[in-house]
């Protein structure tokens, strides 16, 4: 059963923990002893326990994706989840989870190893998108849930919800995609590469031994500032920024200092990031992210028919470049192909991949029609 959040006096804490079994067993091999998850929940489970939204996360947030009476800071999806929103927690129970391998609570290569009374670092048994859609169901089944309403993500998110009704079928009655993919193309493998290549070339990362106190950043910073470029798109930089030139505040005497208001932005995002985020999760999530391919499971339009998913909702974004509008229109084919009722949103949203943060008044029009369906 789920296990309250331990008492924190610092700062408003909503986290709920569930213990995984133990061992725990993962994807790839090697297993976990007394690994935990973390997640949050909004809104009310009914008595017949068929009203749960399960939500999974992109690559770095947390569980917090709303605020709540235990927590009342913002949350990354704050303007989705709540009474008459998308996610409407007048008719959902909507539980989000942070992802096994992440930083926020749930068991990842910065938790202590039982067995060595230290971290586990690169100890940590390597890490697949089914592990996380596993440790998301065993939050599932805390609740006595036995089929969930809907099971939704946006990004990595996108991916854990296939691997969830490839691994769980019929576990949920309704799928929602959001900027995911069956299978990271080349093209985002080689984006990926170069951000990890950055930290493990910093030497504060000493092979993944790094202290809390000094960790990897400008590692960190070099990745984060690669991702927050692909994240977007040149159209929303050009309107956004333009040439305007740095804040004068901003500016220092070093050489090459940066310049324009673009150069600045990056850097608050990258500095953001590197407090908030341990190196090690990065480069674990981010690998789990290259590897995973629903083709693994079988022929895709068997394994969704094999999933038994009455309804699927893929939302893309045409200026993505991570995860294409193409990827998100072949998997849209693939529930097709299988007998799903699918609906296929292709949206014309300039942000990139991030769109799904940001526009959340068009995101939230899609998600609630298809929900409300």
């Amino acid at each position: 059963m789920a296990t309250p959040a331990p008492t924190e006096h610092a700062k408003p804490d909503a986290r709920r923990y569930v213990k995984l079994p133990s061992p725990f067993p993962m994807w790839r091999g090697g297993e976990l002893h007394g690994a935990q998850i973390a997640y949050e929940t909004w809104g009310k489970l009914n008595r017949a326990r068929d009203n749960a939204l399960l939500l999974f996360t992109g690559l770095s947030p947390s569980a917090h994706a709303a605020s709540s009476a235990d927590d009342p800071r913002e949350g990354w999806w704050q303007r989705m989840i709540g009474p008459g929103l998308a996610l409407d927690t007048d008719r959902y129970f909507v539980i989000c989870v942070n992802s096994l391998g992440s930083c926020f609570g749930s068991t990842g290569p910065a938790s202590i190893n039982p067995a060595t009374g230290g971290p586990y670092r690169l100890e940590f048994p390597d890490l697949s998108v089914e592990d996380i859609a596993r440790a998301g169901h065993e939050v599932v089944r805390s609740f006595g849930i036995l089929r969930l309403d809907t099971v939704m993500g946006p990004s990595l998110g996108g991916m854990v919800v296939l691997a969830y009704v490839a691994l769980f079928p019929g576990a949920a009655r309704q799928l929602v995609s959001i900027s995911g993919t069956p299978a990271a193309s080349p093209f985002a493998i080689a984006l990926r590469s170069v951000q990890r290549d950055a930290i493990t070339s910093d030497p504060a990362w000493r092979n993944g031994q790094y202290s809390p106190e000094r960790p990897p950043t400008a590692g960190m910073r070099l990745a984060r500032k690669l991702g927050t470029l692909t994240y977007r798109s040149a159209a929303e930089w050009q309107q956004r920024f333009d040439r305007q030139p740095i804040r004068p505040d901003l500016k220092d005497s070093t050489p090459f200092t940066s310049e324009f208001a673009v150069q600045g932005y990056l850097t608050a995002q990258a500095n953001r990031f590197v407090n908030g985020f341990d190196a090690n999760c990065y480069l674990y999530l981010s690998r789990a992210i290259d590897r995973f391919d629903l083709s693994a499971h079988g022929e895709p339009e068997a394994v969704l028919r094999k999933a038994k998913v009455e309804r699927a909702l893929v939302i893309g974004v045409e200026s993505d470049l991570l995860f294409t509008i193409g990827e998100q229109r072949a998997l849209a084919q693939s529930f097709e192909g299988a007998g799903t009722e699918t609906r296929f949103a292709p949206l014309s949203c300039i942000e990139g991949h991030d769109a799904f943060l940001i526009d959340t008044e068009r995101f939230g029009r899609e998600i609630r029609d298809f929900l409300g369906g």
